[in-house]
């Protein structure tokens, strides 16, 4: 096995478990707060995530490149990035302690907030040196941060539940712990390698650090601010307890963007090497439209169908009003899976301002359409705004891939309709099913219906599994760290 496939096998575990451990963590969280509190906890790390973007301005993007290209001027760029946050640290510390004032929130949450901000500043730290070792190729390492990182918040704060002192400021400092011990456990790996000398602020690069991240942080913005518009305005609308039931939903939905990375990263290289080749490119763009079909189909509408089991089994009775803002909520994921491909293709042909470009549109939509619909449909409207908002960065993004492979509408609906038909067949079935068999096994019923009739409409062949196994034995490309 390469280096690169090591290295996104080990990120991969990693996430999954991680994933895994936060979903029960917060679930745990949700059932002891209960709505309003679960709200408030949300929202504070909400916003003290969007504000610490201010921190990175691009940097960790950089290093990884960077210092992938020339190691041996790691420690360079290490002491430059970490003179930039040198300045900016500060500003943003300054930021997390004003704006719940200027936004209103309560004292409570306001010192939520700035109790968090310890969160901010070790997670900024930890993004950069977990960066340098990116760029060294040493995932292994960020992989066991990641890990005991949320083991040891979920240790801490579930030790505080059962115990009965689960309070939000206590429930925030056993975040704080994991974000700590990221911070000094990715440091100690760092200065194996580079020595502690590495950690000497310095400023000779000059500007030249922060007009190379410029388009990084740009798209990290726009990332951060299509992510929790949502929340923010559910918030200043209707108040935390609005906030507390569109986050149990948010989190489950957006639990599963995990899935396709593994595969995005040997999809970059293949599209990347076939650059020059339209119709080859156009070929793997399309089978990679398919895979994320696969992927998303059963998925998204196997978890519509079951929002209301779904919701009641994780978080109980009081939570009972998210599972329609899920069933709406969960139809994201066909959008954001399918522009997956959209953007390694986008990327792997130098085009990425337009991919920002896009990103810089969707949160604008996505702003119009929490500000219209909220205030007329309460929680569903932020569902709807999402998915209005992601499709419309799937169809633009579209509109860009045809410029360069030109693929066709008739193209996409080819890749994917007989897959959605699939999961539309077996929502169906569990639908009628289950109100008269106990739910949980309509799950592999469903899942029996959406393979035959796949298999019965050529939407799912051999040939496709034969493309795949090919594609994924490609060298993987270490995709830089995101958010989403």
């Amino acid at each position: 096995m390469s280096i690169l496939a090591k290295n996104t096998l080990f990120l991969t575990a990693a996430s999954i478990g991680q994933k895994a451990i936060a979903f029960i963590y917060f679930t745990v969280i949700a059932r002891a707060l209960g709505v309003d509190d679960t709200g408030a906890y949300f929202l504070a790390l909400a916003l003290i995530t969007t504000i610490g973007v201010l921190d990175d301005l691009g940097m960790t993007s950089v290093i990884i490149r960077e210092v992938a290209r020339e190691p041996d001027h790691a420690k360079r760029w290490l002491r430059n990035a970490l003179g930039i946050k040198l300045v900016t640290m500060p500003f943003t510390v300054a930021i997390a302690w004003f704006v719940p004032s200027l936004f209103g929130y309560g004292a409570e949450a306001a010192d939520l907030v700035r109790l968090a901000v310890f969160i901010m500043l070790a997670d900024t730290l930890s993004l950069t040196f977990y960066g340098v070792l990116r760029g060294l190729q040493q995932l292994k390492y960020e992989s066991l941060g990641i890990f005991m990182g949320q083991a040891i918040t979920t240790a801490l704060g579930a030790a505080f539940v059962l115990t009965g002192h689960g309070t939000l400021p206590l429930l925030v400092t056993a975040l704080i712990a994991g974000s700590v011990w990221n911070a000094l456990f990715s440091a100690w790996q760092v200065s194996r390698r580079l020595g502690w000398g590495a950690f000497t602020p310095a400023f000779d690069l000059g500007s030249l650090p922060l007009r190379m991240g410029f388009a990084f942080f740009l798209s990290a913005v726009f990332v951060k601010i299509y992510s929790y518009v949502d929340s923010f305005t559910l918030k200043a609308v209707i108040g935390d307890s609005a906030v507390g039931l569109y986050s149990v939903a948010y989190k489950l939905t957006y639990a599963f963007q995990f899935l396709p990375l593994a595969f995005v990263g040997a999809l970059y290289p293949t599209l990347a090497a076939k650059a020059n080749d339209p119709a080859e490119l156009k070929r793997i763009f399309l089978n990679a439209i398919w895979y994320m079909a696969l992927l998303a189909a059963p998925i998204v509408f196997g978890i519509y169908a079951l929002a209301p089991e779904i919701i009641g089994f994780f978080y109980g009775r009081d939570f009972a009003d998210s599972a329609p803002v899920l069933a709406v909520l969960i139809f994201v994921l066909l959008f954001i899976f399918l522009d997956f491909p959209v953007g390694s293709l986008l990327n792997a042909t130098g085009r990425q301002m337009q991919k920002t470009t896009i990103m810089g549109a969707t949160m604008l939509v996505n702003i119009l359409g929490n500000a219209l619909l909220i205030p007329r449909m309460g929680v569903l409207g932020a569902s709807t705004a999402a998915v209005i908002s992601f499709s419309f960065m799937l169809v633009v993004g579209w509109f860009a891939v045809r410029k360069v492979i030109g693929v066709t509408w008739r193209d996409l609906v080819r890749s994917v309709g007989a897959l959605f038909l699939s999961g539309a067949a077996m929502a169906f079935v569990v639908l009628v099913t289950k109100t008269w068999m106990p739910w949980p096994l309509t799950i592999p019923l469903g899942a029996i219906v959406f393979f035959t009739i796949a298999f019965v409409t050529n939407a799912f062949t051999m040939n496709h599994v034969r493309s795949f196994r090919t594609l994924l034995s490609r060298k993987p490309y270490a995709s830089t760290p995101s958010d989403a």
